[in-house]
């Protein structure tokens, strides 16, 4: 298992990256929140020589313009992974299956050369979700010991605990093969 974290405008710019593989970074929500600290964390990944990924806070409605905010804000690099964060939004809604599927095939299209994955919590995986889509790969948030979340769907990344930070593990037998993974 690779050890990785996630980060968003509520960590530091300068988060310790001893022993990471990987790193996905918050990168936008809506179609009008962009991470203050992308630039900065994005730095802060690459430099630690790690895999980086993104991924957008989805919300219900507006799904094409949505894909194409995301796309246009994150950088143009082949083997970044590229998500989707499907859960509960701060107003209680989450966007339905139908959009959630639309947002990774739209994104897929935008960005046919980077994998393309479904950030969601085992209660929306077993419990909302209907349709199992999770295009190249489905990272699960399940607080439990790491790779082992309680699904019987295969998984690529799990985060396992958010205390003190978002902590995920990949399955994946080595750095090398992510890479190669991600880059195609």
């Amino acid at each position: 298992m690779l050890h990785g974290i996630d980060v968003s405008a509520y960590q530091s710019s300068s988060y310790d990256t001893s022993g990471l593989s990987f790193v996905f970074i918050k990168a936008t929500e809506g179609r009008s929140y962009v991470n203050p600290k992308l630039t900065a964390q994005i730095k802060t990944a690459r430099d630690a020589g790690c895999v980086v990924g993104f991924y957008h806070f989805l919300w219900p409605g507006n799904i094409a313009d949505q894909a194409e905010y995301f796309v246009s804000r994150t950088p143009e690099r082949t083997g970044d992974l590229l998500a989707v964060d499907w859960e509960t939004t701060g107003d209680g809604t989450h966007a339905s299956n139908a959009e959630k599927d639309s947002f990774i095939r739209r994104v897929k299209q935008l960005k046919p050369g980077n994998r393309v994955l479904l950030y969601t919590n085992r209660n929306f995986w077993l419990t909302i979700d209907t349709t199992s889509y999770a295009g190249d790969g489905l990272w699960i948030a399940d607080y439990v010991t790491a790779g082992q979340p309680r699904i019987k769907a295969a998984w690529r990344f799990h985060q396992y605990t958010s205390d003190p930070v978002d902590e995920d593990v990949a399955n994946f037998a080595s750095k090398t093969a992510l890479r190669e993974w991600a880059g195609g």
